[in-house]
């Protein structure tokens, strides 16, 4: 297994895809709670339409693709908190209307090549050292942030309306989270893809809820279950020379489906709304 460390795009893979997994199942956790499993998706489609932008224009497509993921995700807090409409609406509305302005601007650029195939699936060839290390210093930003305020995060997550009264200022503390959660998924994007980057916020968090030992446990569990995933997808892609992300996704639904084995075997069952104890 040693040999593959050999290599230095394996090695940063393996480190970039480390800290985006703890970054990603960290944050994600208060995503699955707040019942936003699929805003990663909204994020990574909206991040294709801001790819197609940055094609069309000949301008480097993550920094196109950075910018309107994070007006989405803003987009999506102000429209939540100024209209009546739950969140689940909003997000489609928005995982309709990207998909629509991607497809309209990759036609208009005849950009459906190899380089948008690479966004779409993810290439651990394209993570370079400076990508590295810029997704170590965004990993570890994101990671301190919601350790630091993890109870608030909860609060907010749990009653936001509650937490408003008890004097925390949740609008702002709500920009910050969609706006980091943007920058994770952005980076997610090298690693396993616009289509499949939504695994690596929702199934770890899955897996580590239905253990059932409440949320700090959880907050811990997540994690790891989300680096296991990608060392094992990295590593066993490299042997059976197939796509690292599909690998990595894969990995990920099978510790989740094995805890969902194990859980019924043993006549437990499972209720994720009731699993999350403080």
């Amino acid at each position: 297994m040693l040999d593959i460390l050999a290599y230095e795009f394996m090695q940063r893979a393996i480190i970039s895809g480390v800290v985006i997994a703890v970054a990603c199942s960290t944050l994600g956790l208060f995503l699955v709670l707040r019942r936003y499993s699929l805003f990663g998706d909204v994020l990574a489609h909206t991040a294709l339409s801001g790819i197609a932008v940055g094609i069309f224009l000949n301008v480097y497509p993550l920094i196109t693709a950075l910018l309107t993921s994070m007006l989405a995700s803003i987009g999506i807090t102000k429209m939540k908190s100024s209209t009546r409409l739950s969140g689940d609406t909003l997000i489609a509305m928005l995982l309709i209307g990207s998909l629509a302005v991607a497809i309209v601007m990759l036609s208009a650029s005849n950009g459906l090549n190899v380089n948008l195939l690479s966004y779409l699936f993810g290439s651990i060839l394209l993570i370079r050292y400076e990508d590295m290390i810029v997704t170590i210093i965004a990993s570890i930003a994101v990671i301190a942030y919601v350790t630091a305020n993890r109870d608030k995060l909860l609060y907010i997550t749990m009653d936001e309306e509650q937490a408003r009264l008890s004097g925390l200022n949740v609008q702002v503390m709500n920009y910050i989270f969609m706006a980091l959660a943007s920058i994770i998924v952005i980076l997610a994007i090298r690693l396993v893809g616009v289509l499949l980057v939504s695994s690596l916020i929702v199934l770890p968090n899955i897996a580590g809820m239905m253990l059932g030992k409440g949320f700090r446990y959880t907050l811990i569990a997540s994690p790891c279950i989300a680096v296991v995933a990608v060392v094992t997808g990295i590593v066993s892609s490299y042997y059976l020379n197939i796509a690292a992300s599909g690998m990595i996704v894969i990995t990920n639904l099978l510790i989740t489906l094995c805890i969902l084995a194990y859980k019924s075997f043993k006549g437990e069952s499972i209720a994720i709304r009731q699993l999350i104890r403080i």
